[in-house]
């Protein structure tokens, strides 16, 4: 018997638990009926997806099915995932073999995702396009100097226009497109990964899905590459081996990115002239946060840089 409804999930939907393993979902009742059907259109899209990529039956990782949808009533009924949000914190409380398990999964979801549509042609793609660098500049120019001292100020500064440079060659693949640890979670018990979410699904740089910020959070980047590339199928696509320089830079300028977007939204919440104590709290955690980063940052080019 369906319970009643427990809270909102995401800007569009509620979720309501369902009898034992499942849960139903509905639009948000202060939707319009336009907002409504297009909520209705992206749950039938979400179900293809989810439809094709569980009809691998890869037995290393799980995917909830969508049950059925209720074009008439706006619902859908789901399996419910199990297990908890794959975070650094639960990562590493697991054991050597459950964290190899876990890299092992995650490549072999990439592959099946990567696949399940013709892979495009070789293109040259400008990292830069994926960030908001005007407003990344104007943090630099304009906040940085307020809190940042003057070497910092000239690193990112430095770092900032050589992401401006880079670009590589990569192709597009069908991808998940939204890879964070709320949308993968860990079943402790049955030792699986269960994905979630697949609202996003749709073709993208092969690189973003592979060095995604879950895989940068967890520390994975360079094992998962590994497992990738001898997993995928060559014949259909070329990629750079995991011990090619290329390969390595790539890394180490996609993992740049996904921390330069958190510094770009951290730098954005930043108030130059704060008055109340709320506010002038809010700056100095921006600013540690952004120092993080930064540390985080220097340490993948260290690591990274050849």
């Amino acid at each position: 018997m369906k319970t009643e409804i427990k809270a909102p999930h995401g800007r569009e939907t509620y979720v309501a638990d369902f009898g034992e393993g499942f849960v139903m979902k509905r639009p948000l009742p202060e939707l319009s009926q336009n907002q409504k059907d297009k909520w209705l259109i992206k749950q039938h899209k979400t179900k293809q997806v989810i439809d094709d990529i569980r009809a691998i039956g890869n037995p290393v990782y799980n995917i909830p099915a969508m049950v059925h949808i209720k074009d008439d009533e706006y619902q859908l009924l789901e399996e419910r995932a199990k297990g908890e949000p794959l975070t650094f914190d639960l990562y590493f409380s697991l054991t050597g073999r459950q964290r190899y398990e876990i890299v092992t999964s995650l490549s072999h979801f990439l592959v099946d995702m990567n696949e399940l549509k013709p892979v495009h042609e070789e293109v040259l793609h400008k990292i830069s396009d994926e960030l908001k660098m005007q407003r990344l500049e104007n943090i630099v120019e304009n906040k940085m100097p307020k809190w940042f001292d003057v070497g910092t100020i000239k690193y990112v500064s430095d770092l900032v226009e050589d992401v401006q440079k880079f670009e590589y060659i990569t192709r597009k693949a069908w991808s998940h497109c939204d890879l964070n640890s709320g949308n993968v979670l860990y079943d402790a018990n049955a030792s699986k990964l269960y994905f979630i979410d697949f609202a996003e699904a749709n073709y993208n740089f092969i690189f973003r899905d592979i060095f995604s910020p879950l895989a940068v959070d967890l520390g994975i980047c360079r094992r998962l590459y590994e497992e990738y590339f001898n997993l995928h199928d060559k014949e259909k696509y070329r990629i750079y081996g995991p011990r090619n320089p290329e390969a390595l830079n790539i890394m180490r300028y996609r993992i740049i990115t996904v921390l330069l977007k958190r510094f770009i939204k951290a730098g954005d919440d930043l108030r130059l002239n704060a008055e109340s104590e709320k506010t002038k709290n809010n700056n100095t955690e921006k600013v540690k946060f952004m120092n993080s980063l930064i540390s985080r940052i220097q340490y993948v080019e260290k690591q990274l840089t050849r």
